[in-house]
């Protein structure tokens, strides 16, 4: 585990009276999971926007959704479906969700469920399982897919989707930060969704079961499965991902993930076993860059910068978001991560990243050298310190003073900006 995700843990502990409920049982929530759900919903100004939504009425989401329902799928009444019915509110009632909720059944090939909240607190959310996992499922296996869907509910999941989706609609340009926090946000939901499905039956050989029937659409049992073989499966993949070889990079975290994240969910003796169990789990999830190139550019990146921008003076906000933003290509974190090179010797990881990124590929120099250019750009002050500084760096890696000078006569001239101070 690496500094800058230990510098992260506050985030993935929860508070003490969040430990265990009432019954017992480990709260469901993920300490990261809300920070960063917090995190985007500031972002893109969720209070702001949502009253703006309120008043002119842009969806009508939930007729889109009851139309499709009632039109094309078969709803899971008392007196039609009345063993289903009572599963599903058998479910409401062990995970205490007292909001109004109708379940369907669309006839689907497609080993899937899904929940949609509704819009008007007056409206029914709406829950719905393909009909394919009733030919799969034993009633645990249902009781957990339920649970999970209404895990989605309680974890109050869409409003947030549809926040980004209307700030961002399809084909936007999101910023590269804002994505992976997205992406992050959304993972973390789905083992949030996980823990409220394994609460709904507590049978974590069902929970364990149904993951690997909805990845493969198979009936273990008619297979001769075990779940001994299942788990011993699901650790060898593991240990792919946490060997740093595998990334987890969909909406939904990998099978091994999941499964072993409920698993200690269900098992873990107290909340530090747990925690330090979903910390090296989350830091699979973390991963953006999948060489030790990534890493490397990333010291660079903020070190370099560093050294840049406090050449001639305090770093300026110019100078700061410059560095964040290249950062963001390849952290999650950019801003934490910078605050840790801050903390450590920067001259140091300065050498270290120069050296091993020329190690696995001579031909970064001029990429390297462009980046530092535009460091000094970037406060529209082309100060003599940092030019000198830029010099130094070329001459180092094997450029010569013309080269230098003409990789600044370039930069001035393609993006060069003068202040405004400068000029009234």
């Amino acid at each position: 585990m690496d500094t800058f995700t230990n510098s992260l843990w506050h985030w993935f502990k929860g508070t003490d009276k969040d430990d265990r409920q009432a019954d017992g049982r480990f709260s469901a929530s993920i300490e990261l999971e809300k920070k960063i759900g917090e995190q985007i919903y500031n972002a893109l100004q969720g209070s702001v926007v949502e009253e703006v939504l309120r008043k002119i009425k842009t969806t009508n989401t939930d007729a889109y959704w009851r139309s499709a329902m009632e039109g094309h799928s078969l709803k899971v009444e008392e007196d039609l479906l009345k063993d289903f019915y009572d599963l599903c509110h058998e479910v409401c009632g062990k995970l205490d969700f007292k909001e109004k909720v109708d379940f369907y059944i669309t006839g689907d090939s497609t080993v899937n469920a899904f929940s949609v909240a509704a819009e008007n607190e007056e409206e029914p959310h709406i829950v719905n399982i393909n009909s394919a996992l009733f030919g799969l499922m034993t009633q645990d296996e249902l009781r957990f897919v339920v649970g999970h869907e209404l895990g989605h509910l309680i974890n109050r999941d869409t409003a947030l989707a549809r926040l980004i989706n209307f700030v961002f609609p399809p084909n936007s340009d999101v910023p590269v930060t804002l994505q992976y926090k997205i992406r992050l946000h959304e993972q973390l939901a789905e083992l949030v969704a996980d823990r409220y499905g394994y609460l709904a039956v507590e049978n974590l050989d069902a929970c364990v079961t149904a993951f690997f029937k909805m990845a493969s659409g198979l009936d273990l049992m008619k297979m001769n499965v075990s779940i001994e073989a299942l788990i011993a499966d699901n650790n060898r993949r593991l240990d792919y991902f946490l060997k740093d070889k595998g990334m987890s990079r969909a909406s939904h975290p990998v099978n091994p993930i999941r499964v072993q994240a409920l698993n200690l969910f269900a098992t873990a003796k107290d909340k530090e076993e747990l925690d330090n169990g979903m910390k090296e789990l989350i830091s699979i999830l973390l991963k953006v860059g999948d060489s030790d190139l990534d890493e490397h550019t990333a010291r660079f990146i903020a070190s370099a910068g560093l050294l840049v921008a406090s050449t001639d003076e305090d770093i300026n906000k110019e100078e700061y978001d410059k560095i964040i933003q290249s950062l963001a290509a390849l952290k999650i974190f950019p801003k934490e991560f910078l605050d840790e090179i801050i903390k450590g010797d920067v001259a140091e990881i300065f050498n270290e990243s120069v050296q091993k990124m020329l190690e696995i590929n001579p031909g970064l120099k001029e990429g390297m050298l462009q980046y530092m250019i535009q460091i000094v750009l970037s406060d529209k002050i082309i100060a003599k310190e940092e030019v000198e500084l830029i010099y130094q760096f070329g001459n180092s890696i094997g450029l010569s003073d013309m080269e230098v000078a003409t990789a600044i006569a370039e930069s001035i001239q393609q993006c060069y900006v003068p202040s405004l101070d400068a000029i009234c």
